[in-house]
Formats: structure tokens, sequence, C-alpha cells
């Protein structure tokens, strides 16, 4: 173990507080949506941002965020981040309408982002061998915890105190986390440049695209072609930018590497499966089937827990049986479940959402850090760094834009309102849509992971 001043347990019990209320403030949101719009009196495009602003802003500055504790200072950059999150956090409390609401969302996006970069390089640096490979461990399965157990603590804040404490509760426990950081000496950056431009392209391509989805349907066909369009010219700015650096945020080259994208694309679809469905499915358990917000986020465990119990299983059958059958299986178990989904009525019951939710989890969960290890695997040890940033950027933005892809459906096809039989059949086709790709992605795996043949010498 390595730690600049033998503090290696007070970085790791620091940054594991920290990481825990990150999923906390996602779930949270996606459990007080309902009360969100009774209470702000607002539409459902406007209380998407609640959730749109903070994931987007989190995935966009991440990509960056890492370069930036690098050359300013690890804690630096995590005490920034976690003072962030925490004031955005209670301040949610005052709100007095959605703009603000949404505003005090993204930066707890940024804020969360620079928490989780800054608290990785500092582990990265307290520990090194065996135990920075147990420290990341521990940090994976804290942050598993907080999705497992997110919508239930999420709904039982919400159901007793109220929505504005899903994101106030979350900042408390960050805050002592700031209180444990103020005692771990300075980390000191290397000074690097950090790709400012790079940065600053992805993240106006990525808000651009998901504004153009999310208000698209409420404002019309115009707004979503120009923002989509203006999307693809900053996406095409930041390809050539990263292209003609020497240390570029995203090693783009990295995508002619078929085994490493067919293990990023499917990382990505699991997660544009399993969050989309932990937005949306609370506000059909309570607006539809009429639960309350806690006994909601209960039912949820279904779907929530196989993701905390079963990596380990997952581990294990890799070191078993071939890896590009445990992914696909794990596929096709993520499939088989969403098309359950389509079953889903106004009178479920816990007996009969238990299966699609167990499936999904289980599909999920079985790859849970598992599948990152794969990826890592097809790239030279030498770009290992560079190939995390790109797969975690490939995971989180393909995440981001399946919520708003998701919600923007919901939104045209219940005409705004997440209740009755719309909500219903509107929840029936997204669930086919998304069992549709991840058959495609099975498929897509399949052949990318494939050994190209050999060609035959030519007969003379």
């Amino acid at each position: 173990m390595k730690s600049p001043s033998g503090g290696g347990t007070l970085v790791l019990v620091t940054v594991l507080l920290s990481t825990l209320t990150l999923p906390l403030s996602l779930t949270g949101a996606s459990v007080a949506l309902p009360d969100i719009q009774t209470d702000l009196g607002v539409g459902l495009t406007s209380a998407q941002w609640v959730v749109n602003a903070y994931n987007a802003c989190f995935a966009a500055f991440l990509v960056c965020a890492g370069s930036i504790a690098d050359a300013a200072g690890r804690k630096r950059v995590y005490v920034f981040g976690v003072g962030l999150f925490l004031v955005s956090g209670l301040l949610c409390l005052f709100a007095p309408g959605i703009e603000a609401l949404v505003a005090l969302r993204a930066l707890g996006g940024v804020g969360a982002a620079a928490a989780v970069a800054g608290g990785g390089s500092m582990l990265a640096l307290a520990f090194e061998g065996p135990a920075r490979a147990r420290a990341f461990g521990l940090l994976g399965t804290v942050l598993g915890a907080g999705t497992a157990f997110g919508p239930a603590v999420a709904g039982l804040l919400v159901e007793a105190l109220g929505w504005r404490f899903a994101f106030a509760g979350p900042a408390t426990v960050a805050g002592l986390a700031l209180l444990s950081a103020s005692r771990i000496p300075a980390m000191r950056g290397d000074g690097r440049s950090v790709d400012w431009w790079g940065g600053a392209l992805f993240t106006v391509a990525l808000l651009l695209l998901i504004g153009g989805l999310v208000e698209g349907p409420a404002r019309g066909v115009g707004v979503l072609v120009g923002l989509i369009a203006l999307a693809a010219v900053a996406a095409v700015g930041f390809v050539l930018v990263e292209r003609r650096r020497s240390e570029p945020l995203v090693d783009v080259s990295l995508l002619a590497n078929r085994r490493f994208v067919a293990y990023a694309l499917a990382a990505a679809t699991f997660m544009s499966v399993l969050v989309p469905l932990l937005v949306y499915l609370p506000s059909y358990l309570i607006n539809v089937v009429g639960l309350g917000a806690g006994t909601a986020g209960l039912w949820l465990l279904f779907l929530t827990v196989p993701t905390l119990l079963l990596p380990t299983v997952g581990a294990e059958l890799v070191n078993r049986l071939p890896h590009v059958a445990v992914v696909v299986g794990a596929l096709l178990l993520l499939g088989t479940g969403v098309l359950g989904f389509t079953t889903l009525a106004p009178d479920a019951s816990m007996w009969s959402v238990m299966l699609p939710f167990l499936l999904v989890g289980s599909g999920v969960g079985l790859t849970g850090g598992m599948i990152d290890g794969l990826g890592l695997a097809a790239v030279p040890p030498e770009r290992v760094g560079t190939a995390s940033g790109v797969f975690n950027a490939t995971r989180l933005s393909l995440e981001t834009v399946s919520i708003a892809v998701v919600g923007a459906l919901l939104a045209v096809l219940t005409g705004g309102r997440l209740a009755g039989a719309d909500f219903t059949e509107a929840l029936h086709l997204v669930a086919l849509l998304l069992t549709a790709l991840v058959a495609v992605v099975s498929v897509a795996v399949v052949a990318l992971t494939r050994k190209p043949r050999e060609r035959e010498p030519a007969r003379r």
C-alpha cells in the first residue's frame, strides 16, 4: 500500500462515502418526478430536465474532469466536486420553480463528475498493487449498493419528508465526506495541459443532442432537427480536434479495435436499458399501479439488487466459459426481461413483476465490472488508461441519450402525461424497442468478436 502520508484508509473511506451519494441522486430524481410535476405545476418535458440535466452534465464533464484532476490537483478537484454537489443538493430545498431546480441539478452533475474523477485519482495515488485493486473493487461495490438501494431509500425519503429531500438527503451524506476530506493531505497535480477544446466540444455536442431529444417533441420537428444537426457539427469538430492532439481526451483510434468496441457497446447497452427503466418505472408504479413512493422503491429492489449480488458470479463464469458466451448470455437475459415488461398492467402485483425485474437485473449484474476488464484486456497495456476513458465515455454518453430518447417517446405517446392507459401502451412500446436494441447489439457483439478468416494463399 502506498499513501502520501499513511492516510490511505482515510482516502478510501472518504471516497466511498461520497460515491454512495451519486446514484442516490439520480434514482431519487426518478422517484420524485410525479411529486415534482404536481407540486411545481409543470409538464413532463420540463420535469424530465431534472433527470437529464444531472445525467448529461455528469457524462459530459466526466470526460475532461480526469485530465483537470491530473493537472490542477486530485484533492482540489475532488473537494470542489463534492462541495458543488453538496451546495446544489441543499439548495434544492429552496428552489422556487422548475428552472432553478434544473439549474441546480446541472451543477450537481458537474460536481458529481469532479468528485468521481478526483476521487478515482486519489485512490490511484494512495494505493498500489493488490491494495489498489481491492480499493477499486470496493468502489465498484459501493456504487452498486447505491444503485441497488437508491430507489428504495429515495422513495422512503419522498414519502416521509417530500420530494426535495430526495436531493438534500444525498447532499447531507456528501457533507460528511467533505469534512473527512479536510484531513487528507494535498495531492498536487503535474501541471499537464488540459484539452479544453475537446472537452468543450464534447460537452456541447452531448447537451445539444439531449436538448433536441427532450425539447423536440414539444417544440416541433424544426427544433429537433436543428439541435441534432448542431450536435453533429460539434461531434465532428470534437473528432477532428482529438485526432490532432498528442494527448487527446478520447483516443478515437481505439474505435478500430473490434473486440474493444464490442465490449464497450455491450456495456453501454446494459446501462442504456437499466437506467431509463429506473427513471420511468417509478412514475408508472406510482401514477398507474397506485403505489406510494416508498413501496415503489421497494418493488424496484427486484430490479436492482441482482446488480449488486451477481458480479462475482459473472467473474467466475468468465473464468470457466468463453468470454463472448457470457456477455451474450447476459444480454439475452436482459432482452428476455425487458420483453416481459410488455405484460405490465395497472393491476400489476409484486409477484407479477418479479420475474422480468429479476431477469433484467441479473443480466446487468452478471457483467458488472467484468465487462470493463474484458474491454480493457483487448488493448495493449500501455493504452489501458486511455481506453478506460473511452469505455466510460461511451457507456455514460449512450446511457444519457437512452434516457432522453425513452423520455421523448413517452412524452409523445402519452401527450405529456405519465398516467392512464396511454402510459401502459407507451411503456409496452418502449419495452419492445429496448428488446430490439438488445437483440441488435447481441448480434453485433458476436460479429465483432469473431476472428477474421485467414485468406488462403493464391494458387499459382
